[in-house]
């Protein structure tokens, strides 16, 4: 805060187990806009009773019902800057449809819609919410500096809660700020008196911390615009500050999520690197506005970060409205085209943020996005590159030469060609179906609506008119089977498959695997869990799901597999806690035998020794170096030993750690940090040394490395596990509009590989797109197949 500078901080006491005599809860009320209220807002207003500045960075004020149930949950609200010494702190909370009184400039902004009548609210030092749902509980919590219960609140100081909270009454601390730690007599009810850090109160108007309050009729525009409060980079000027009475016309109601609606000035500027839309975020409070509404917009200007490495969204928050007149028309969409969007991505800051940097519209692709951000927007007759999900988005490509694949996708195929293309797709039409479309099918006509920004894929069209669904017949793939004398070995993520899964998914994948793959000799499963999946209570054996799967896939038409597998220790292995996921080989023992070198388990590795017979395995089924530090919290490579028609072939199934935690490449750190690889590139040093070392001792030795890597055919993870090429990549054999198993943001990508030791010379290949590119997918992952014919792989 602004005052704030001129004092010394100190740190706020810990625990309220004795009377506070510095930062308390001065005054709470949450009645604001209900029913016969005058203010439209909630608010917590704290107070400094101390001699010193309190810093409150990194503290928050936390609300929790009256009578908590079993899955109530303490609500946060986080708190910055100070409170000087004898001032008081005005946190605003949830807004309703009622009152006429706005708050004075709020010093933190929350949306917590609070009960009028009963609640508790703590004072806490950090940001992480409470726990606790007793008085005694909530006591022994140091972290609770202090606490107000109200009404009949459960969790409360002293004798008992504070009494007369209302629609219309607040509780509140007498003016000295005394605190006994019993709320009952602490506390007193009475007419709501918001005070903020700069002494203002609601009649006394937004002084000094204001953004164009020019004191005007309450149907004149005030002096700051849309534009104004966009500014030229990302990050808005008036951030923090509370503008009033900002025009614009509504182009778009959101009435569920995040609810508010946008507008836009249509009347811009001539400066192109400024939005003239706004987002105006309505809290717990259903939008009353409709498109085409005039309005004049009183609030506080927010940056909204999505997650903490996204770029933010800017929002005028704790709005109050007033709709001037209906039915106006509303501004020109911009097209989005392969002529107006720029073909470079986004500037970069050497690793840092990139929101203090001047948009440059004309050059990069996401500060032409931000440069329109929440304004109308439109495009026509698009590809669709990523398909329908479970929660009702889309992508589609506006550049529809931009690299293509072979069945309409949009092909990933280095760091350095996001494509600028992609825009993902939602509907704000609540009352209609979201289509349920595939790659490669068209969304016909017009798409128009505000352009928004999320966690999930950055910018986005929030369509409030979605072109019609043309489906271009995508079908799913069938490879052939193999010959005779061909070695079929697969591929495939079956997505936390557990034996309490419904029928139609065991079905499904099954048919992946007897179908859609023809039955193929050797199958490596990834993400095969226990036998009561997520259910966290030490088990970790899979003979129940794995019956069920095979049995479902013999049903299907496909062999009768036989399985290897070993079990993780419980909860080490990552993936959903308690599911113990674990990699799989499923063998048809028609076809193919399996070499048993019993002693393998969870924490004692395989090695490759030389015998009399040749070479083999210490254990088999057996684990690569399973203590080592490269797997923690992660899937240990599988080993195993088969034999097809009198040859050896060693198979090691794997599933290297996932890209959680890394940066998105849409957000404001770039280039973005890629921090899960260098796990994933450890782990992949740990199979290529295995690998190494077994055609050390065999140099003639056929290898079939495969399984989910997490990362793509030119990452550092595959050139590490390659290095002296001892396994080649078999995805690159492909042609290139061909190479991707996954679909991620619109982008086809490659995360699932095959590789084969040199040896491995006459083979045929083949990714069959099954999943990613469906928008009723059995995974997420696509499967993949090679036919070796071992009889023609040279010996050297």
């Amino acid at each position: 805060m602004g005052a704030a500078g001129a004092f010394a901080f100190t740190a706020l006491p810990a625990a309220s187990a004795t009377p506070s005599a510095s930062a308390v809860v001065a005054e709470v009320y949450g009645g604001g806009g209900n029913s016969g209220a005058t203010l439209t807002r909630d608010f917590v207003e704290l107070g400094n009773a101390g001699s010193t500045a309190y810093d409150l960075s990194g503290y928050s004020v936390q609300y929790l019902p009256g009578t908590p149930s079993s899955g109530s949950t303490w609500q946060v609200t986080a708190l910055t800057g100070a409170i000087a010494p004898g001032a008081r702190y005005l946190v605003g909370e949830g807004t309703g449809s009622g009152g006429t009184t706005a708050l004075p400039t709020t010093d933190a902004t929350g949306s917590i819609a609070m009960s009028a009548t009963s609640g508790t609210i703590a004072l806490v030092s950090g940001t992480t919410a409470l726990t606790c749902k007793t008085a005694a509980d909530c006591a022994a919590d140091p972290s609770i500096v202090d606490l107000a219960g109200y009404g009949t609140a459960v969790v409360r100081e002293g004798s008992g809660p504070a009494t007369g909270a209302s629609n219309t009454a607040a509780v509140a601390r007498a003016d000295s700020l005394a605190d006994t730690d019993d709320n009952a007599a602490d506390f007193t009810a009475g007419t709501p008196s918001p005070v903020n850090s700069a002494g203002q109160t609601p009649s006394s108007g937004d002084g000094g911390g204001d953004g164009g309050g020019d004191g005007g009729s309450p149907t004149d525009p005030g002096t700051v615009r849309v534009h104004d409060i966009q500014g030229t980079t990302r990050l808005s000027p008036y951030a923090g500050q509370t503008v009033t009475r900002v025009p614009g016309v509504v182009t778009g109601v959101r009435s569920s999520g995040s609810l508010g609606y946008w507008i836009q000035d249509p009347t811009p500027d001539t400066d192109p690197r400024t939005s003239e839309a706004v987002f105006v975020y309505t809290g717990s409070a259903k939008p009353t506005v409709a498109a085409g509404d005039s309005v004049l917009v009183t609030g506080k200007v927010s940056e909204y970060y999505p997650s903490s490495t996204s770029q933010s969204n800017t929002e005028i928050t704790g709005p109050t409205t007033t709709v001037l007149s209906g039915g106006n028309a509303l501004p020109d969409a911009m097209t989005l085209d392969a002529t107006s969007v720029p073909d470079a991505y986004i500037p970069t800051a050497s690793g840092g943020s990139i929101e203090s940097l001047a948009l440059q519209p004309t050059v990069y692709a996401q500060d032409f996005h931000e440069s329109l951000e929440g304004m109308r927007v439109t495009f026509a007759d698009a590809r669709v590159v990523g398909a329908s999900d479970a929660y009702g988005e889309l992508w589609v490509t506006v550049k529809p030469n931009e690299s293509a694949t072979a069945r309409g996708g949009t092909l990933y195929s280095s760091y350095d060609q996001p494509n600028t293309g992609r825009i993902e797709v939602m509907s704000l039409d609540t009352t209609s179906t979201f289509p349920a479309a595939n790659v490669g099918d068209e969304l016909s006509g017009t798409t128009t609506g505000p352009l928004d920004y999320s966690t999930y894929g950055g910018y986005n069209v929030q369509a409030t008119r979605l072109g019609t669904l043309v489906d271009k017949g995508l079908k799913q793939e069938v490879t052939r089977r193999q010959k005779k004398d061909e070695l079929a070995v697969a591929t495939y993520n079956v997505e936390n498959l557990d034996a309490l899964d419904t029928q139609e998914k065991f079905d499904r994948l099954a048919e992946g695997v007897a179908v859609n793959l023809n039955s193929p000799d050797i199958v490596a499963l990834e993400e095969i869990q226990d036998d009561n999946g997520a259910t966290n209570d030490g088990t970790v054996t899979a003979e129940g799901t794995l019956k069920r799967f095979t049995d479902a896939v013999r049903a299907a038409g496909g062999p009768a597999y036989k399985w290897r597998y070993i079990s993780p220790t419980n909860n080490q292995d990552g993936g959903e806690p308690g599911g113990n996921i674990r990699q799989v080989f499923l063998f048809n023992p028609k076809r193919v035998s399996f070499t048993d070198h019993k002693g393998g388990d969870a924490t004692t590795a395989t090695s490759v020794v030389k015998t009399r017979k040749g070479v083999e395995l210490t254990y088999s089924p057996g684990r690569i170096d399973p203590t080592n530090a490269a797997w923690e919290d992660s899937r240990k490579p599988l080993v195993g030993e088969f034999t097809f028609q009198g040859e050896q072939v060693f198979v090691i199934a794997n599933h290297f750690i996932s890209k959680g935690g890394d940066q998105p490449i849409h957000g404001r750190y770039q280039p973005p940090a890629r921090s899960s690889e260098t796990q994933r590139a450890a782990q992949a040093a740990e199979v290529n040394t295995f690998v190494k070392s077994l055609l050390a001792a065999d140099k003639n030795a056929k290898a079939v490395v495969l399984g989910d890597l997490n990362d793509y055919e030119f990452s550092r993870t595959v050139t590490t596990l390659t290095a002296g090429k001892v396994l080649k990549p078999l995805i690159t054999t492909l042609p290139a509009a061909e190479r991707y198993t996954y679909v991620y943001d619109g982008n086809s990508q490659t995360l699932d590989h095959i590789l084969t030791s040199p040896a491995v010379t006459s083979l045929n290949y083949d990714v069959v797109h099954i999943n990613a590119e469906f928008a009723n997918q059995a995974s997420d992952h696509d499967p993949q197949i090679v036919r070796i014919d071992l009889s023609k792989c040279r010996r050297h």
